[in-house]
């Protein structure tokens, strides 16, 4: 990627419900269900590059205080470029523009590269919610040789 690609990324809110990237947001979560059950009250931004999404993020609402990143996922051909920085930053600074004070994430015990990315950019880790992965979803995920069976939460203060 050339140095000034990460220029050219557009970040802005999906308006038209129609065009979830879906295909995006299976990478990050492989239930359709678990994303149904929460993207009608999300808010859903793109990251394009040159007309093509390339990544995106998804926000819901925890309370009056916190916000929550549901969902976060870069095109696999544009991961490890800083892209994933790019849109954890972006979903900071709009949560913080609309009075958050604090922005929640969670992934699985085998998200070796997630946990390092958010760590990274100022998050820690504030609770395990054990089982979380066998008990919601059907099929056992394995990643980076791992079983994912706990759900890593982690906060950020913004």
């Amino acid at each position: 990627m050339k140095a000034n690609v990460k220029d050219e990324i557009v970040i802005s809110e999906l308006r038209d419900k129609k065009a979830i990237p879906f295909d995006l947001l299976l990478m990050a979560d492989p239930s359709r269900r678990s994303i149904d059950k929460y993207i009608s009250e999300a808010i859903v931004y793109t990251a394009d590059l040159n007309g093509r999404t390339i990544g995106c993020y998804v926000l819901c609402e925890v309370d009056k205080e916190s916000i929550e990143i549901k969902n976060i996922a870069v095109d696999e051909k544009f991961q490890g470029k800083g892209i994933g920085a790019i849109l954890l930053n972006d979903a900071m600074k709009r949560a913080k523009l609309s009075g958050r004070k604090k922005m929640i994430i969670g992934t699985g015990n085998s998200s070796i590269g997630q946990l390092y990315l958010y760590q990274k950019v100022g998050f820690r880790m504030t609770e395990i919610k054990a089982d979380y992965f066998k008990i919601n979803y059907s099929e056992p995920i394995i990643e980076n040789g791992i079983e994912c069976r706990d759900m890593i939460m982690l906060t950020r203060e913004l």
